[in-house]
């Protein structure tokens, strides 16, 4: 059976490139930011593209589909946005470009990906709920972690499975083996400096010590940022969540670096065929977005099999 796939916002393209390893057809894909499009089109060309404020579209000119996937902004919910920047503003709306989608087109399920907090801390995540049942969808919402579809990444994100039913879906994922940060890690390669720098904070120092003492010579740790408490974790557990900024340094020695973008590609599950931009900036940043493409394989298939 064929399934024709939307994508909003696409991002980079996780969403899609899981759709497509579930053997479906992406026929529409769409973000605001035009340089996730054009990384999107360089690796899914076979998909029709809009670069578009998505609260605006004019669903008419989408083609129909069976399925809608949709990566709402998170940066309104998510604790990683930092306690200083305001959390109730415009990027929570975006959810409500879902609803308008779903409203039009119908599709026979959709699934909506978001930090945790989108259903926990959203006030109105209720409300989205209801709008959603009042459009004839029974909804499963689920938290799912990448590590447990053999990403090498602990990343654990909110999947709300909508279908036109009279009773929510049971999803029969598999439970993949965890994947350690050693299968992607190279010691060959990378811009490596000396741990004891004048320039290097003292709480980065004391990190690597505590690091050094619990793992060895090689352990990864957020050079930027918290988690992980003050040690880091060892290279035969998955990494911790990567986020859209440069957060995860690799120590060897006496020596450390940052993670690569490809690195970061191989983090999130995504192939190494599958291109990323020139900068590493902005291909930190999209990857940091995305949802991993395994996750949503196990996902889209689990409900395809379920429908």
């Amino acid at each position: 059976m064929s399934v024709d796939v939307a994508d909003m916002f696409a991002g980079l393209g996780g969403f899609s490139e899981g759709a497509r390893l579930a053997g479906c057809r992406v026929v529409w894909a769409a973000n605001h930011w035009r340089a996730a499009v054009d990384m999107h089109a360089l690796n899914h060309p076979e998909t029709e593209h809009a670069c578009q404020d998505l609260e605006q579209a004019d669903w008419r000119t989408v083609p129909s589909h069976d399925v809608l996937l949709a990566s709402p902004a998170c940066q309104g919910h998510s604790p990683a946005r930092g306690a200083e920047k305001p959390h109730h503003d415009a990027q929570r709306s975006t959810a409500w470009a879902v609803v308008s989608a779903v409203e039009y087109h119908q599709p026979v399920a959709f699934v909506a990906e978001n930090v945790r907090q989108f259903a926990t801390k959203w006030v109105l995540y209720r409300a989205w709920c209801e709008a959603m049942h009042a459009l004839g969808y029974a909804l499963a919402p689920m938290v799912l972690n990448a590590a447990d579809s053999g990403v090498p990444q602990e990343r654990k994100r909110l999947f709300v499975v909508g279908t036109r039913t009279k009773h929510p879906i049971t999803l029969r994922l598999p439970q993949r083996d965890h994947v350690a940060a050693s299968s992607f890690i190279d010691f060959d390669a990378g811009q490596w400096a000396p741990i004891k720098t004048r320039r290097r904070k003292p709480a980065t120092l004391a990190r690597v010590a505590a690091g050094r003492a619990r793992f060895g010579e090689r352990f990864v740790m957020p050079y930027y940022g918290s988690g992980s408490g003050l040690t880091g974790r060892c290279l035969s557990r998955p990494l911790g969540t990567v986020t859209t900024v440069d957060r995860w340094a690799v120590v060897n020695g006496d020596r450390m670096r940052m993670l690569s973008a490809a690195e970061n590609r191989a983090a999130m599950g995504f192939s190494d065929s599958y291109r990323l931009p020139t900068t590493h900036k902005q291909a930190v940043h999209m990857l940091g977005n995305a949802v991993c493409p395994p996750q949503a394989r196990d996902v889209i298939n689990a409900l395809l099999e379920a429908m």
